[in-house]
């Protein structure tokens, strides 16, 4: 029997993006939904997002695998991953996690400012 020559395929991770996040990639002809290469060991989902010239700043949340994170959380291989930004509507955002991930974000990058200063 002849092996499979094939080079390994190299981990990914599945994307979403959503509202205001999308019309720019729209303008540019850029999917919305995409598979992504990622390192082996994973990598933040801030330098996912500007991999993907995606502005962190207007990020609220991070699904990863159904689950609502803050901007920091590390992204696996074999992740599903969904960018939101801050638009989006009230009721949503408590529904979803979205203004509890944003509060614990702030919360964590200012006890990091008070714990280095």
């Amino acid at each position: 029997m002849a092996a499979d020559s094939a080079p390994p395929r190299a981990p990914t991770v599945t994307v979403r993006i959503f509202g205001s996040l999308r019309p720019p990639r729209t303008a540019r002809g850029l999917p919305h939904t995409l598979t992504v290469e990622v390192p082996q060991g994973g990598v933040a989902a801030r330098d996912l997002a500007v991999s993907l010239e995606l502005p962190p700043e207007k990020i609220e949340g991070v699904f990863v695998n159904h689950v609502v994170h803050g901007i920091a959380v590390h992204v696996s291989p074999g992740d599903r991953v969904a960018f939101v930004p801050f638009d989006t509507p009230g009721p949503h955002r408590v529904f979803l996690g979205l203004y509890a991930a944003g509060r614990e974000e702030s919360a964590a990058a200012e006890g990091g400012r008070d714990a280095s200063g």
